[in-house]
């Protein structure tokens, strides 16, 4: 491919002037089977590149373990886009942000009492050294320079945001160079003078990420940064949704607005996102500013494609816009994937959480909880249990720490949840244990964790419950059963119909498909929370009662012509559950 370089107000391919209209859309959002076609769909748009970012703690698991294939061969997915002509923006990190669990950072980070995030600690930039040599041999022969087609690369993400560490910024870029990366570095930050100061580094490229004021944004980056041309980085043409939100939306108008003002002005953009998708599994993060917001399965982001791939008007009017200005856009031929409702299903078959514990985890003791990351976990639930002994007095039950939501069982018996978006929750649940002697009570703490924040300064996000106790009291003498829920063929079902109480359980259901599998999304009715699992693809959370989100986008290449499997985990209450697959997604 060709390689870009750039003076004091262009960018140049090969020396040819050259505007870069890249869209942003990650591999590991998307179903590989469907890689090439949001891939066509976003060159037969107009845009000459597609930015990705790339997950540390997906390719990275567990510490010394890396992982490119199937799903995240990341090179498969570079690849294709050179063969349909497209250039790459890579954003390797090591922090992402994305809206990801944890900004893209690996949980088993955090079981290191001395590690210091996204600094020049020794610790975490020897982690960071053994990524960027990994992830190098991927990048390394798919670089412009050496043939392929990415001719940027982000040193880490929005780092002004975060801090103002030089020496750290410093020290990734040179661990990039050190790997032979060869090519035009850059920083992105937010338009603002505290953000610019933080993030960028004095000989590299500076882009801004906005969404709205185009023309005071990109006037402020030419101030900040005179020497070079005006890119916006992320173009945030929508938004994310949180638990408990509405949707967002935004306005086709407004949008195609802020695109003009681009490029009026010859300015160089990348458009994020061009196709969103799925958070799917345990993958989405969460942010804090004042208090813990979790984000939802559905990375939608009111894109110009759908979360399942689908053109919206958006995307018609921006290829309508780049006509205008460039003279030509290629032909529409990808297709849209046909939907499908398949109907209703009841869910008759149970599995009860607790009398499962032996087939799901091997359990842990401790004098005190442990958190998630202590005892090497990454993600899912993870249970306490212990005995408590008479006689006691009527002291209500308390945690320090809750992350990031607790639902308490004594003997079996629902009592209450303590949520830590609600530090209200553990007063209005008022649990007590009151004994008498001789008399004794089981406790189980079920927590689960709903994502690690992604953003800011709260990083340090290690999941479980901490500090439990009665009145001033601690209690000691902890089981724990780590519950990461991926192996879940060892569960034994039976025909239960009676499934209005408040009893953590897994329930089964078989679609039958005679044909060939269509797109379609799954809407659990009568459930309350808890997460679908189809053919052994964990689709993503639900939160019935939070919203926006109702449905979740089941992908055809995650079905099969036959009989399909679908296991849904309910951890709160189930009343008449049943699940329903519908041809279009469900908002609150």
């Amino acid at each position: 491919m060709s390689i870009l370089s750039y003076d004091n107000n262009r960018f140049y391919l090969d020396g040819t002037p050259y505007t870069i209209l890249s869209g942003a859309m990650h591999y590991f959002r998307i179903p590989r089977a469907y890689w090439k076609d949001r891939l066509l769909k976003l060159k037969e748009c107009g845009f000459n590149t597609v930015e990705t970012y790339l997950c540390w703690n997906l390719h990275e698991p567990r510490e010394g373990t890396f992982v490119f294939s199937e799903e995240l061969d990341v090179g498969a997915f570079l690849d294709i886009a050179a063969e349909l002509g497209l250039n790459v923006i890579l954003r390797p990190g090591p922090f992402i942000c994305a809206e990801w669990e944890f900004g893209g950072l690996p949980a088993w980070l955090l079981s290191y009492p001395e590690m210091e995030l996204r600094c020049n600690n020794k610790l975490f930039l020897e982690k960071v050294r053994n990524y960027i040599r990994k992830v190098s041999e991927i990048i390394r022969p798919r670089l412009a320079v050496n043939g392929g087609n990415i001719f940027m690369i982000q040193v880490e993400n929005e780092y002004g945001s975060y801090g103002d560490d030089k020496a750290y910024l410093r020290a990734v870029a040179e661990l990039y160079k050190e790997n032979e990366i060869d090519c035009l570095f850059f920083t992105s930050d937010g338009p603002e003078f505290s953000m610019m100061t933080g993030g960028t580094l004095d000989d590299l490229l500076c882009v801004a990420n906005f969404g709205s004021d185009v023309p005071r944004r990109t006037a402020f980056l030419k101030e900040y940064r005179p020497d070079q041309p005006i890119m916006c980085g992320e173009f945030w043409g929508g938004w994310f949704d949180h638990w408990f939100e509405s949707h967002h939306t935004r306005s086709t108008d407004d949008v195609v607005k802020c695109i003009r003002d681009f490029l009026e002005t010859d300015a160089s953009f990348n458009f994020y996102m061009f196709h969103g998708g799925t958070n799917f599994g345990f993958t989405s993060g969460a942010n804090y500013k004042t208090k813990y917001e979790p984000t939802t399965t559905s990375y939608d982001y009111c894109a110009p494609l759908t979360e399942a791939g689908d053109r919206t008007e958006l995307y018609d009017r921006i290829r309508d816009l780049f006509k205008k200005k460039f003279g030509n856009v290629p032909k529409l031929t990808a297709k849209e994937t046909e939907k499908k409702a398949y109907g209703k299903i009841e869910l008759c078959e149970k599995a009860m959480l607790f009398d499962q514990l032996d087939v799901l985890s091997e359990p842990m003791l401790s004098e005190t909880p442990k958190y998630m990351e202590e005892i090497g976990q990454d993600y899912g639930y993870l249970l306490y249990e212990s005995e408590i002994k008479g006689p006691r007095n009527d002291w209500q039950m308390r945690a320090d720490v809750v992350h990031d939501r607790a639902e308490i069982f004594v003997d079996g018996q629902f009592k209450g949840v303590f949520e830590r978006w609600d530090p209200e929750s553990q007063t209005r649940a008022d649990i007590r244990l009151p004994l008498q002697k001789g008399k004794k009570a089981k406790l189980q703490i079920l927590v689960e964790n709903m994502g690690r924040v992604n953003y800011g300064h709260k990083l340090k996000d290690r999941k479980g419950i901490q500090g439990v106790g009665f009145g001033v009291a601690l209690h000691f003498g902890w089981k724990m059963y780590p519950l990461p829920m991926t192996d879940l063929s060892g569960l034994t079902f039976r025909e239960d119909n009676e499934h209005s109480s408040h009893t953590p359980a897994f329930y089964r259901a078989f679609l039958l498909i005679p044909d060939t599998p269509k797109d379609c999304f799954v809407r659990m009715n009568g459930l309350t929370k808890g997460f679908v699992v189809v053919n052994g693809h964990n689709l993503g959370r639900y939160f019935n009662p939070a919203g926006p989100q109702k449905t979740l986008y089941v992908p055809a290449p995650f079905l099969k012509q036959g009989e399909n499997e679908i296991l849904v985990f309910e951890s709160d209450a189930a009343d008449h559950p049943s699940i329903e697959f519908l041809d279009a997604p469900v908002w609150d």
